[in-house]
Protein backbone atom coordinates (compact mmCIF):
# COMPACT_ATOMS: atom_id res chain seq x y z
CA UNK A 1 0.00 0.00 0.00
CA UNK A 2 2.67 2.80 0.79
CA UNK A 3 4.41 1.49 -2.47
CA UNK A 4 1.18 2.66 -4.06
CA UNK A 5 0.88 5.45 -2.82
CA UNK A 6 4.00 6.93 -3.63
CA UNK A 7 4.17 5.78 -6.70
CA UNK A 8 0.59 7.51 -6.76
CA UNK A 9 1.02 11.08 -4.98
CA UNK A 10 5.24 11.13 -4.09
CA UNK A 11 5.02 14.05 -1.72
CA UNK A 12 1.99 12.89 0.60
CA UNK A 13 3.30 9.31 0.74
CA UNK A 14 4.99 9.89 4.07
CA UNK A 15 2.06 10.93 5.94
CA UNK A 16 0.59 7.43 5.67
CA UNK A 17 2.70 5.83 8.26
CA UNK A 18 2.35 2.15 9.37
CA UNK A 19 -1.15 3.08 8.04
CA UNK A 20 -4.16 1.96 9.55
CA UNK A 21 -7.61 4.13 10.31
CA UNK A 22 -5.04 7.07 11.31
CA UNK A 23 -2.83 6.31 8.68
CA UNK A 24 -5.42 6.65 6.20
CA UNK A 25 -6.39 10.39 8.09
CA UNK A 26 -3.44 11.75 7.98
CA UNK A 27 -2.65 10.57 4.44
CA UNK A 28 -6.30 12.03 3.45
CA UNK A 29 -5.68 15.84 4.72
CA UNK A 30 -2.49 16.04 3.80
CA UNK A 31 -3.55 14.74 -0.04
CA UNK A 32 -6.63 17.70 0.75
CA UNK A 33 -3.59 20.55 0.92
CA UNK A 34 -5.52 23.62 1.27
CA UNK A 35 -8.91 22.31 0.38
CA UNK A 36 -11.31 22.41 3.62
CA UNK A 37 -13.44 19.81 4.35
CA UNK A 38 -16.56 21.45 3.22
CA UNK A 39 -14.97 21.52 -0.01
CA UNK A 40 -14.23 18.25 -0.25
CA UNK A 41 -17.68 17.00 0.96
CA UNK A 42 -19.54 19.39 -1.78
CA UNK A 43 -17.05 18.35 -4.52
CA UNK A 44 -17.60 14.33 -3.40
CA UNK A 45 -21.39 14.66 -3.14
CA UNK A 46 -20.41 13.65 0.68
CA UNK A 47 -21.87 14.87 4.69
CA UNK A 48 -19.12 17.64 5.68
CA UNK A 49 -19.51 16.48 8.74
CA UNK A 50 -18.60 12.62 7.76
CA UNK A 51 -15.87 14.13 5.98
CA UNK A 52 -14.81 15.99 8.73
CA UNK A 53 -14.99 13.04 10.84
CA UNK A 54 -12.95 11.10 8.13
CA UNK A 55 -10.35 13.71 7.92
CA UNK A 56 -9.69 13.71 11.62
CA UNK A 57 -9.54 9.84 12.24
CA UNK A 58 -12.72 9.45 14.54
CA UNK A 59 -14.54 7.33 12.32
CA UNK A 60 -13.30 5.47 9.26
CA UNK A 61 -14.52 6.00 5.72
CA UNK A 62 -15.97 2.91 3.25
CA UNK A 63 -13.89 1.89 0.71
CA UNK A 64 -16.58 3.38 -2.15
CA UNK A 65 -16.14 7.12 -0.04
CA UNK A 66 -12.13 7.06 0.46
CA UNK A 67 -12.45 6.31 -3.58
CA UNK A 68 -14.97 9.47 -3.74
CA UNK A 69 -12.73 11.61 -1.19
CA UNK A 70 -9.86 10.60 -3.25
CA UNK A 71 -11.58 11.39 -6.63
CA UNK A 72 -13.01 14.92 -5.19
CA UNK A 73 -9.38 15.82 -4.06
CA UNK A 74 -7.14 14.78 -7.13
CA UNK A 75 -9.58 13.85 -9.88
CA UNK A 76 -7.34 10.82 -10.27
CA UNK A 77 -9.03 7.86 -8.62
CA UNK A 78 -8.27 5.43 -11.80
CA UNK A 79 -4.68 6.22 -11.20
CA UNK A 80 -4.67 5.29 -7.35
CA UNK A 81 -7.02 2.01 -8.22
CA UNK A 82 -4.25 1.25 -10.90
CA UNK A 83 -1.68 0.82 -8.75
CA UNK A 84 -3.64 -1.42 -6.61
CA UNK A 85 -5.04 -3.98 -9.01
CA UNK A 86 -5.46 -4.22 -12.64
CA UNK A 87 -7.80 -1.17 -13.90
CA UNK A 88 -8.66 -3.73 -16.65
CA UNK A 89 -10.74 -5.52 -13.64
CA UNK A 90 -12.57 -2.19 -12.66
CA UNK A 91 -14.85 -1.70 -16.07
CA UNK A 92 -15.97 1.53 -14.95
CA UNK A 93 -12.71 3.13 -14.59
CA UNK A 94 -11.27 1.88 -17.73
CA UNK A 95 -12.27 4.47 -19.73
CA UNK A 96 -11.11 7.47 -17.77
CA UNK A 97 -8.07 5.75 -17.30
CA UNK A 98 -7.28 5.15 -20.85
CA UNK A 99 -8.64 9.17 -21.42
CA UNK A 100 -5.98 10.26 -18.89
CA UNK A 101 -2.94 8.19 -20.24
CA UNK A 102 -3.53 9.70 -23.41
CA UNK A 103 -3.61 13.29 -22.07
CA UNK A 104 0.21 12.46 -20.45
CA UNK A 105 1.25 11.34 -24.14
CA UNK A 106 0.16 14.63 -25.26
CA UNK A 107 1.86 16.75 -22.91
CA UNK A 108 4.73 15.36 -23.32
CA UNK A 109 4.60 15.05 -27.50
CA UNK A 110 2.54 18.44 -27.81
CA UNK A 111 2.81 20.72 -24.36
CA UNK A 112 0.35 23.39 -26.24
CA UNK A 113 -2.72 20.93 -26.22
CA UNK A 114 -3.15 21.79 -21.70
CA UNK A 115 -3.95 25.16 -22.90
CA UNK A 116 -6.15 24.75 -25.95
CA UNK A 117 -8.16 22.46 -24.05
CA UNK A 118 -8.23 25.10 -21.11
CA UNK A 119 -9.17 27.85 -23.88
CA UNK A 120 -11.77 25.76 -25.07
CA UNK A 121 -13.39 25.51 -21.43
CA UNK A 122 -13.22 28.79 -21.46
CA UNK A 123 -14.77 29.45 -24.34
CA UNK A 124 -17.45 26.73 -24.53
CA UNK A 125 -16.52 26.24 -28.34
CA UNK A 126 -13.70 28.32 -30.98
CA UNK A 127 -12.86 28.35 -34.57
CA UNK A 128 -8.91 27.64 -35.56
CA UNK A 129 -8.47 31.30 -35.75
CA UNK A 130 -9.86 32.21 -32.19
CA UNK A 131 -7.78 29.68 -30.88
CA UNK A 132 -4.46 30.66 -32.45
CA UNK A 133 -5.55 34.32 -31.23
CA UNK A 134 -6.02 33.73 -27.60
CA UNK A 135 -2.87 31.52 -27.60
CA UNK A 136 -0.79 33.32 -29.95
CA UNK A 137 -0.22 30.68 -31.71
CA UNK A 138 0.62 29.60 -35.68
CA UNK A 139 -2.55 28.28 -36.65
CA UNK A 140 -0.81 24.75 -38.22
CA UNK A 141 0.58 24.42 -34.97
CA UNK A 142 -3.45 24.98 -33.35
CA UNK A 143 -4.31 22.36 -36.09
CA UNK A 144 -1.98 19.46 -35.04
CA UNK A 145 -2.57 20.24 -30.95
CA UNK A 146 -6.54 19.75 -31.75
CA UNK A 147 -6.08 16.94 -33.92
CA UNK A 148 -3.93 14.80 -31.27
CA UNK A 149 -7.13 15.85 -28.72
CA UNK A 150 -9.43 14.90 -31.13
CA UNK A 151 -7.90 11.43 -31.34
CA UNK A 152 -7.67 11.04 -27.67
CA UNK A 153 -11.32 12.09 -27.38
CA UNK A 154 -11.06 14.96 -25.41
CA UNK A 155 -12.09 17.69 -28.36
CA UNK A 156 -14.49 17.30 -31.26
CA UNK A 157 -15.67 19.95 -34.17
CA UNK A 158 -19.10 20.69 -34.50
CA UNK A 159 -20.19 23.14 -37.44
CA UNK A 160 -16.63 24.29 -37.83
CA UNK A 161 -16.02 25.16 -34.08
CA UNK A 162 -14.04 23.43 -31.43
CA UNK A 163 -15.29 22.37 -28.23
CA UNK A 164 -13.91 20.32 -25.25
CA UNK A 165 -15.40 16.74 -24.45
CA UNK A 166 -13.52 15.46 -22.31
CA UNK A 167 -11.10 16.43 -18.89
CA UNK A 168 -7.35 16.65 -20.12
CA UNK A 169 -5.17 15.16 -16.98
CA UNK A 170 -1.73 16.14 -17.01
CA UNK A 171 0.54 14.29 -14.13
CA UNK A 172 3.64 13.69 -15.16
CA UNK A 173 5.04 12.43 -11.92
CA UNK A 174 6.35 8.90 -13.02
CA UNK A 175 8.16 10.67 -14.94
CA UNK A 176 10.72 13.32 -13.97
CA UNK A 177 12.49 14.03 -16.91
CA UNK A 178 9.14 14.72 -18.92
CA UNK A 179 8.18 16.69 -16.25
CA UNK A 180 11.58 19.04 -16.44
CA UNK A 181 10.87 19.51 -20.21
CA UNK A 182 6.74 20.39 -19.93
CA UNK A 183 8.40 23.38 -16.81
CA UNK A 184 10.95 24.76 -19.27
CA UNK A 185 8.32 24.75 -21.96
CA UNK A 186 5.65 26.69 -19.69
CA UNK A 187 8.76 28.95 -18.26
CA UNK A 188 9.75 29.59 -21.26
CA UNK A 189 6.65 31.29 -22.09
CA UNK A 190 6.83 32.97 -18.86
CA UNK A 191 10.15 34.36 -20.05
CA UNK A 192 8.31 35.43 -23.70
CA UNK A 193 5.43 37.25 -21.98
CA UNK A 194 7.40 39.02 -19.61
CA UNK A 195 9.34 40.58 -22.50
CA UNK A 196 6.46 41.61 -23.68
CA UNK A 197 2.98 41.61 -21.55
CA UNK A 198 -0.23 41.93 -22.63
CA UNK A 199 -2.78 43.55 -20.27
CA UNK A 200 -3.89 41.78 -17.18
CA UNK A 201 -0.34 40.05 -17.63
CA UNK A 202 1.71 39.82 -13.70
CA UNK A 203 4.90 39.36 -13.46
CA UNK A 204 7.26 39.47 -9.98
CA UNK A 205 10.35 39.03 -8.60
CA UNK A 206 12.05 38.75 -5.55
CA UNK A 207 15.86 38.44 -5.34
CA UNK A 208 16.50 37.86 -1.49
CA UNK A 209 18.82 36.82 1.51
CA UNK A 210 16.94 34.98 4.23
CA UNK A 211 17.73 32.59 7.02
CA UNK A 212 17.45 28.69 6.31
CA UNK A 213 14.85 28.17 8.36
CA UNK A 214 12.73 31.36 6.29
CA UNK A 215 13.57 30.18 3.21
CA UNK A 216 11.75 26.61 4.38
CA UNK A 217 8.84 28.34 5.39
CA UNK A 218 8.92 30.74 2.61
CA UNK A 219 9.02 27.35 0.12
CA UNK A 220 6.22 26.02 2.32
CA UNK A 221 4.15 28.69 1.41
CA UNK A 222 4.98 28.63 -2.71
CA UNK A 223 3.34 24.80 -1.85
CA UNK A 224 0.28 26.00 -0.23
CA UNK A 225 0.16 28.72 -2.76
CA UNK A 226 -0.24 26.36 -5.81
CA UNK A 227 -2.16 23.75 -3.49
CA UNK A 228 -4.64 26.94 -2.72
CA UNK A 229 -4.47 28.11 -6.64
CA UNK A 230 -5.53 24.41 -7.36
CA UNK A 231 -8.46 24.38 -4.47
CA UNK A 232 -9.71 27.77 -6.16
CA UNK A 233 -10.07 26.66 -10.11
CA UNK A 234 -11.69 23.06 -8.58
CA UNK A 235 -14.95 25.32 -7.34
CA UNK A 236 -14.37 27.79 -10.35
CA UNK A 237 -16.91 27.91 -13.50
CA UNK A 238 -14.21 28.49 -16.33
CA UNK A 239 -14.68 31.94 -18.17
CA UNK A 240 -10.94 32.77 -18.60
CA UNK A 241 -7.83 30.67 -19.61
CA UNK A 242 -4.66 31.61 -18.05
CA UNK A 243 -1.08 29.99 -16.64
CA UNK A 244 0.23 30.31 -13.32
CA UNK A 245 4.12 30.26 -13.24
CA UNK A 246 5.94 29.63 -9.69
CA UNK A 247 9.53 29.85 -9.23
CA UNK A 248 11.61 29.28 -6.25
CA UNK A 249 15.28 28.92 -7.14
CA UNK A 250 18.12 28.54 -4.52
CA UNK A 251 21.77 30.65 -4.91
CA UNK A 252 23.57 28.22 -2.53
CA UNK A 253 27.47 28.05 -3.53
CA UNK A 254 29.25 24.57 -3.41
CA UNK A 255 30.26 22.81 -0.68
CA UNK A 256 33.78 23.17 0.60
CA UNK A 257 35.38 20.32 0.47
CA UNK A 258 37.29 19.58 3.98
CA UNK A 259 40.92 19.26 3.56
CA UNK A 260 42.12 20.19 7.12
CA UNK A 261 42.69 16.53 8.23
Amino acid sequence: MRAALARFHPATAPAYGEGGPAGVASWLSALRGQLSSAEVARNAGLSRFAVTRWMNGSTRPRLPDFLLLVDAITGRVPDLVAELVDIEAVPSLIDRHRRARASRRLAFELPWTEAVVRVLEAARELDLDGISAALGLPPAEVEACLQGLADAGLVRRHRGAWRATGELTVDTRDAPEAMGVLKAHWAALGVERARALRPGDLVSYNVISVSRADLARIRQLHVDYFMAVRAIVAESEPEVAALVNLQLLGFEPPAVPDVSG
